[in-house]
């Protein structure tokens, strides 16, 4: 799926711009190109549609004047949406955590729209697949996209929703030792003593009852998969 594909491009953009004239003008390029698109003009705004509405893809004006009052409402979603940060400087040290996410990318202004989609169009591409599914499998554990469930064979698993993101994104990388830091991005920028605590409670609920799935490489971190 490309940024040009037109009626099969269904992907839903949150653009989170202060300035009117900025925001009209980057919704009017996004559209042709086959964008649901959700605009908002602070981060209040952005949190309410993002409680409403899945989101696939956050652009957002590293403007954003409230961003600092939301540190203590943050969300905890199941599936948390990669960032495209707008930005005059050529640095992305600035995250948005009160987004319940972590900045993936950025442009500078003044932006080039063929850049920007050139941006988006990456990080959505590893989100085309789960998209297409919404159950996903390894071996005999599920994961439900639409329920945020999980089950190993006909056990449901009772997880909290950052067990459910650190779950989701071991199953999509399975085979794969993830680090600690990798880790800790998908479960809202928690640290390395966070996710070893989230990992052995959530071994615990899976490798209850089955073969172990969830490995530790001691030194490296974890990876999901038989044997």
């Amino acid at each position: 799926m490309t940024a040009g594909s037109g009626v099969r491009n269904r992907w839903r953009l949150l653009v989170i711009v202060p300035d009117d004239e900025l925001r009209t003008g980057l919704v009017t390029r996004l559209r042709p190109a086959g964008y649901l698109i959700e605009p908002a003009r602070t981060g209040a705004e952005a949190l309410e549609v993002m409680r409403r509405r899945r989101i696939d893809l956050i652009v957002v004006d590293e403007d954003m004047p409230d961003s600092n009052e939301l540190a203590d409402r943050r969300p905890q979603f199941a599936d948390r949406p990669p960032v495209v940060c707008m930005t005059a400087c050529e640095s992305i040290d600035r995250i948005l955590p009160e987004l319940g996410t972590a900045v993936e990318d950025y442009v500078t202004k003044p932006y080039r729209v063929v850049e920007l989609l050139a941006r988006m169009q990456v990080l959505l591409r590893d989100r085309d697949s789960p998209r297409l599914e919404p159950v996903l499998r390894h071996g005999d554990l599920r994961l439900d996209e639409s329920l945020c469930r999980a089950w190993r064979g006909e056990r449901s698993i009772d997880v909290t929703p950052a067990e459910y993101r650190l779950l989701r994104h071991l199953l999509l990388n399975a085979g794969q030792v993830l680090s600690k830091e990798q880790l800790a991005w998908q479960v809202g920028g928690s640290g390395a003593g966070a996710v070893e605590r989230l990992v052995s409670r959530l071994r615990r609920k899976v490798d209850a009852y089955g073969p172990a799935l969830i490995h530790t490489h001691r030194g490296f971190g974890y990876r999901l998969g038989f044997s």
